[in-house]
């Protein structure tokens, strides 16, 4: 093992799930110890989907985005499972600590230690279990996160989806909301829809999206979902917005094609004014999707 520890591992993008080099963050791993690895990342100043946010700090679902690739790269890399074999999220959590996510015009190199734990093995490889990340910039923690996750082969993960279409194809059919009260410069990177009710959006899925999108799917993404809860905070969070330093989210079932999936967001009771917290829902066809509770300081002023 120690022998082993010494050794970097140059990073491959399909190992971390994306297509475009500029979707990748992860540079480099070395082996810890037997469920502990350290990833060396990049978070770039001006990803045209990533962008800074508040008073030029990095995205925290950014952040959050680097974790989970530090973590497929782990379970890939370091315990050999195979790529093509599904990575699903059941619970995501991260907090960020802002005052170290300044991003200063050039890209940020950062450190990630993942933890691995409770994994439940299956024909020699990992079939579920924990992960926890440490996130250095320099000598300052600049986030922690932990999740649970489950494995699937393509022929099992085929198997429980059924009839599913392998691809799915989606192109928005109603106008997003306007950019800006949703945190995003960009229309083309709004997730939501009005419904003319106070506090719920349908969720407004668009498979061209470069960034959302990499490569075929058979449901909406994660990302796109923890996208949507963060543009629904900040309209309810009104003109100022939120950035979410704080999350704590569960997936509870997959967001499927072809049916509206009904966004809903309430803002939380607290004796902060500075800080915001935003409890967020999916649903589509009667049940849960996720569910997910944002919180941080406004996002201006």
């Amino acid at each position: 093992m120690d022998a082993e520890a010494e050794v970097v591992h140059p990073v491959g993008i399909e190992m971390v799930h994306r297509t475009r080099p500029e979707d990748a963050f992860p540079r480099n791993w070395v082996r810890l110890g037997r469920d502990r690895f350290a990833v060396e990342a990049v978070l770039p100043h001006d990803h045209p989907f990533f962008a800074p946010v508040g008073d030029d700090l990095h995205d925290p679902l950014l952040v959050a985005e680097a974790m989970r690739q530090a973590a497929m790269l782990a379970f890939h890399a370091g315990y050999g499972i195979p790529l093509g074999y599904h990575f699903l999220l059941t619970e995501l959590d991260y907090v960020c600590h802002p005052e170290h996510l300044g991003v200063g015009g050039e890209p940020t190199e950062i450190g990630l230690e993942v933890f691995c734990s409770d994994l439940k093995w299956r024909a020699g490889l990992p079939a579920q279990g924990r992960v926890g990340w440490a996130v250095h910039r320099g000598d300052r923690l600049a986030a922690t996160g932990v999740a649970a996750t489950r494995f699937s082969t393509p022929k099992a993960y085929r198997r429980m989806r059924g009839d599913v279409p392998v691809e799915g194809i989606s192109l928005p059919e109603t106008a997003p909301v306007p950019a800006s009260p949703a945190g995003r410069a960009r229309v083309e990177d709004v997730v939501l829809s009005g419904t003319g009710r106070e506090g719920v959006w349908e969720l407004r899925v668009d498979t061209r999206h470069p960034t959302l999108f990499q490569r075929p799917n058979d449901h909406v993404p994660g990302m796109l979902l923890l996208e949507a809860a963060r543009q629904a905070a900040c309209l309810v969070a009104g003109p100022a917005g939120i950035v979410p330093v704080e999350a704590r989210t569960r997936f509870h079932r997959y967001s499927e094609f072809g049916s509206p999936c009904w966004i809903g967001a309430v803002v939380q009771p607290g004796a902060d004014e500075d800080t915001v917290t935003v409890r967020v829902t999916g649903h589509q066809d009667g049940e849960t999707v996720f569910s997910t509770v944002l919180s941080g300081p406004r996002a201006h002023g």
